[in-house]
């Protein structure tokens, strides 16, 4: 089968990728539709260590061709949306409903997947980016079926992720202020998590001029091409500022940026060695630095919800979805990642 496989040098689209079948707790999904998220990219470049061979993809959609005993939630021909954690499910932490935090779920990578004989690793124990993959029950979501699956995927990480930040971690409440610095994929959803939440001014910042209708579409109030001007819309700072890009600069800029009590949510992923600082005698004024993984979500729940709210006319997915290609097209759709020319880069099988 076909599948995006990186080796540690090169990414190559190959035809030769083999899975097994599922075990106990274990559900196989034919991917219909996967996003190109900037972590995928960033196993490429380094930015996140990760073993290899390895077949890419994390964000995906399909339909259930099998399941393995145990699993009642999901059967053969439904439409799921695919999660990142795999998470135990007994641990405190996810008795706590932290599934983020269930140390099962993170840095043990699986490898479900052969190519010559030889095991291959499976990125975020999900590898989207293969026309059938093998995932644990709790990672597979089941959907609506007639919500679209090139949108549906971009459910499992960059809405989780954004939207998630700020309804879970940042808790966003009526009347707030928000500044967005980065309206990739990631920032898009957190502006529409705050509008969706009630936000009274949401603030987005981005270097490319030509983000700002996109920005304004799920939601901004406000676009600035620098965070020179925040303080002239929010003259006593922001009661939220999300960073969303990853560079350190930027950090410092979301904390020096807000007001008494305003909290900093850390959505960008930097080189794993970065080091930002801050003036400490600003956290004095009840300020806050958050980290933020996977938007702090409980998959089985939130992706239910913001379906709904698809549904509803409040969520917008479609509009995120600026690019569709065949998966032979991975480096063009790569190219217009990295470059900035989509929201959202889906990968089609």
């Amino acid at each position: 089968m076909r599948g995006v496989l990186f080796d540690g040098k090169q990414v190559q689209v190959v035809d030769d990728l083999e899975v097994r079948d599922p075990g106990p707790a274990e559900v196989l999904v034919a991917i219909a539709a996967a996003g190109l998220c900037h972590s995928d990219l960033s196993v490429v470049d380094g930015t996140i260590p990760f073993p290899v061979p390895v077949v890419l993809g994390h964000e995906g959609a399909g339909v259930v061709e099998a399941v393995g005993a145990g699993v009642t939630h999901v059967s053969p021909g439904d439409h799921v949306a695919l999660s990142t954690l795999a998470n135990c499910g007994t641990c405190a932490e996810c008795d706590r409903g932290r599934p983020t935090m269930c140390r099962q779920a993170i840095g043990r990578p699986g490898r479900p997947f052969s190519r010559a004989g030889r095991p291959v690793h499976q990125f975020a124990s999900n590898s989207a980016f293969a026309e059938r993959t093998v995932v644990k029950a709790v990672q597979a979501v089941r959907i609506p079926k007639d919500i679209p699956l090139p949108s549906a995927a971009l459910m499992g990480c960059g809405v989780l992720t954004g939207v998630g930040a700020v309804l879970n971690r940042a808790r966003v409440d009526r009347g707030d202020t928000v500044l967005v610095i980065g309206t990739g994929g990631i920032g898009l959803n957190v502006i529409q998590g705050a509008r969706i939440a009630g936000a009274l001014r949401i603030v987005a910042v981005d270097a490319n001029p030509a983000k700002e209708e996109v920005a304004r579409q799920f939601g901004a109030t406000d676009f600035l091409s620098s965070t020179e001007g925040v303080k002239e819309i929010l003259p006593n700072g922001a009661d939220h500022a999300f960073e969303c890009v990853g560079r350190v600069e930027l950090i410092r800029q979301a904390i020096d940026l807000l007001d008494r009590h305003g909290q900093a949510v850390l959505l960008g992923v930097p080189p794993a060695t970065a080091e930002a600082s801050f003036l400490v005698s600003a956290m004095y004024l009840d300020k806050s630095i958050l980290g933020c993984r996977y938007g702090s979500s409980r998959p089985q729940r939130d992706i239910a919800l913001y379906a709904e709210l698809y549904r509803q006319g409040r969520l917008l997915l479609d509009e995120l979805v600026t690019g569709t290609y065949p998966v032979e097209d991975f480096e063009k759709a790569r190219a217009d990642a990295e470059a900035g020319r989509v929201a959202r880069g889906v990968l089609t099988f």
